[in-house]
């Protein structure tokens, strides 16, 4: 069997609209990302989720709750954090560059392949407690593209470069199987 895995990112907060890389700071939904996450419930089939795991930071625990808060029972786990940029958390996104820290860790903070551990560590729990169930997951971008690499088998250089936020080319949920 597998596990099904339904990913979302977090709504829109006010480091998105200040061009800021939140990373572990616990960041704040914009009324539009209140409403993104609330509009989602819209766009998906909630009947296809058996539980939500969101990331334990507040804005992924915010759009966890507007999108399922009543109607699935909601978990949260650290292991999906964002990426922690260290000395760069709340700084300007253009300081934040993946390409540079994927085996190198951001100053006093980690790497991707970190966050890749971390990830992987997560799935397996998954595999190990939800074998054959469809789990919604509300996180962040590292560990999405964690997901590309860990379940599809991309470089991270790939997934980073194919990222949606990158092409643009937002989706309401990305699926991955953890076999």
């Amino acid at each position: 069997m597998a596990v099904r895995v339904i990913y979302f990112v977090h709504g829109t907060t006010t480091d998105n609209v200040e061009h800021k890389s939140t990373g572990w700071i616990s960041g704040e939904l914009t009324e539009k990302g209140i409403q993104q996450s609330i509009d989602l419930k819209d766009q998906i089939n909630l009947d296809e989720i058996d539980l939500v795991i969101s990331s334990d930071l507040k804005r992924a625990i915010d759009s966890a709750n507007y999108t399922f808060k009543g109607i699935k029972e909601i978990y949260h786990d650290s292991r999906i954090r964002e990426c922690n940029y260290g000395d760069l958390n709340g700084q300007d996104t253009s300081l934040v560059v993946y390409e540079d820290h994927i085996n190198e860790q951001f100053p006093n903070g980690e790497s991707l392949k970190d966050v890749e551990n971390r990830v992987k560590d997560f799935c397996d729990y998954l595999k190990e407690r939800f074998d054959g169930k469809s789990v919604a997951v509300v996180a962040h971008k590292a560990p999405q593209l964690a997901f590309e690499v860990i379940t599809k088998g991309a470089t991270w250089e790939d997934a980073i470069e194919k990222d949606w936020r990158k092409i643009k080319a937002w989706q309401p949920g990305w699926e991955y199987i953890i076999k």
